[in-house]
């Protein structure tokens, strides 16, 4: 099945992120998923600390003729040329932090707890949380440069996510859990990500991709979503309504099955983790395609063999 492949793939890339750095790896400053800087010997990392770390020089005349200010352009240039490549997969195949918490769900399976369910409305009340992230990683760094924000305020987001003390433990780190008593803002920080990590942590045990649904890279993957070789499309006249789409979906999108007239259904929130292509029953109904070549497509006869011998569609 493509979700065993996935899985495959994602445990290698969670080893592969954490410990390349060990063997000489290094991917770089621009990947479009949580792979933590804070984790000693990690092979590269997450784009939104380059963002952060250089935003502000972006607006700064003298510094963006400068090697500094050349910097933000290619980091930046690079980040738009991996999210064209893979666009979502980056989230739903390769995230090490997406990894962590679909472990946390299997636990839950394994332990017989029943996954928590959020109704839509309350869906859609959380739905903005990363837009906000998102717009407060960007402007954070323009503060600091243009309006005196103290500089303790510098990686914002970086300082609160849940993967800066969470991720590093798998390298014997623990010291990102420690509290931070130089000033009121550090100690301020200190103690909000180790909240959050906690949350994090509890949440996703209980609900499923819980933090993708406030992570701000979601939405500035989707930046690129015109212009990427990925594409994730359902045609609307094959499609029976069903609902097992919906059903499958680990982040309890309901886009795919309700959309009626448009062809591309590629969601800020989607992962392509391909769980509704593979649980469609029409033939070629949900589809993820690499350019002009299909990726995988949606089957009556992959559904029968995988679905329909005693195995539940909630699985």
């Amino acid at each position: 099945m493509v979700d065993n492949l996935r899985l495959l793939i994602q445990n290698f890339m969670f080893v592969l992120w954490t410990y390349g750095g060990r063997i000489g790896l290094n991917f770089g400053y621009s990947i479009p998923c949580f792979s933590c800087p804070y984790v000693p010997g990690c092979a590269g990392h997450c784009y939104l600390m380059t963002l952060q770390g250089q935003w502000g020089f972006a607006f700064y005349f003298p510094e963006l003729l400068s090697y500094k200010g050349f910097k933000v352009v290619l980091y930046f240039l690079i980040f738009i040329l991996l999210t064209m490549l893979l666009s979502k997969l980056w989230c739903g195949w390769i995230c090490p932090f997406g990894t962590l918490q679909e472990w946390l769900a299997k636990l839950r399976k394994k332990l017989g707890i029943r996954e928590t369910e959020f109704s839509w409305k309350t869906r859609e009340r959380l739905k903005p949380v990363k837009y906000i992230l998102l717009a407060l990683l960007i402007i954070t760094p323009l503060l600091i440069t243009f309006g005196g924000l103290h500089r303790d305020f510098y990686l914002f987001f970086c300082q609160i996510c849940p993967g800066k003390p969470i991720m590093p433990l798998f390298a014997g780190q623990t010291r990102n859990f420690a509290l931070d008593f130089t000033n009121t803002i550090t100690l301020t920080f200190s103690v909000l990500s180790i909240i959050i990590a906690a949350g994090t942590l509890l949440g996703s045990f209980f609900k499923d991709r819980f933090f993708c649904m406030f992570c701000p890279m979601l939405p500035l993957i989707q930046m690129s979503k015109k212009i990427s070789f990925i594409r994730f499309e359902k045609s609307v006249h094959t499609c029976s309504g069903c609902g097992n789409c919906q059903r499958m979906c680990p982040v309890d999108i309901k886009d795919v099955h309700l959309e009626k007239t448009e062809k591309d259904v590629m969601s800020e929130d989607c992962m392509l983790c391909m769980r509704c292509s593979e649980a469609c029953p029409e033939d070629n109904t949900v589809t993820v395609n690499f350019l002009k070549y299909k990726l995988f497509s949606s089957s009556r006869k992959y559904v029968a063999e995988n679905y329909q011998q005693g195995k539940s569609l909630n699985e």
